[in-house]
């Protein structure tokens, strides 16, 4: 049987502690011993590249010439990964993430896995809380954001998060997007609430039914695609 590895270890200042690890070729990570994700489930992060970036896939004719994309959440790089996929050349990808071990990570050893995606030239790491970098654009600066930080506003793995699904977080949303523009959140599940809360924000939202694995018999998770009313 092949070893589970711990390849390195991080305690955040709030004793929160985060992990990675390796089996059989596979990295996973964990949260205080929880496993959050891992490189044999990929398929819903990849899929929200897919349904967020609809309109600037390369050699589409909305695709505007440079587009601009917010990923709110690196993770172990499925979503940067994809997005960068299909979205071409020149664009720029930004990705806020507050942990700089998962950036050194993703520097490190998931580049066995994912390839030098952060040493490409359109990946942007902001290092930060995503709230703090939202807050400080301007009008019109994303064509999309694609957000991948929490399970559901139910079900919060970090308290704090719950900004993410509050009325004011989501009109800060629909001013820096272009009016072209959306945001794509990936919940754990489907949430209605929250769709309704979209809505109430000017937001016209399409729901799709995501699984873990292609493979998977069952659509576990639930991506919501916002477009920015004009």
């Amino acid at each position: 049987m092949k070893p589970y590895v711990q390849l390195d270890e991080s305690t955040m200042s709030d004793g929160t502690v985060f992990s990675l690890h390796k089996h059989d070729g596979k990295f996973y990570l964990k949260y205080n011993g929880y496993e959050l994700m891992s490189t044999a489930l990929t398929f819903s992060e990849e899929m929200l590249a897919d349904v967020g970036c609809k309109k600037l896939y390369e050699g589409k004719t909305t695709r505007p010439k440079h587009p601009k994309i917010l990923i709110g959440g690196l993770g172990l790089g499925f979503t940067l990964k994809r997005t960068l996929e299909l979205v071409g050349r020149p664009a720029t990808v930004e990705v806020a993430e507050l942990m700089p071990p998962l950036i050194e990570w993703n520097r490190t050893f998931l580049v066995e896995h994912n390839g030098p995606l952060l040493e490409d030239p359109r990946t942007k790491i902001s290092q930060g809380d995503l709230f703090d970098i939202i807050s400080s654009k301007n009008k019109g600066s994303y064509d999309a954001l694609l957000l991948d930080i929490d399970n559901t506003p139910d079900d919060l793995i970090t308290a704090g998060n719950a900004r993410l699904y509050s009325q004011s977080f989501l009109a800060k949303i629909r001013q820096i997007l272009t009016p072209d523009g959306c945001v794509a959140y990936w919940l754990s599940e489907p949430a209605p609430k929250f769709k309704k809360c979209l809505l109430k924000a000017g937001f016209h939202v399409e729901a799709h039914a995501a699984k873990s694995h292609e493979k998977s018999k069952r659509a576990r998770h639930c991506i919501y695609v916002a477009h920015r009313s004009r």
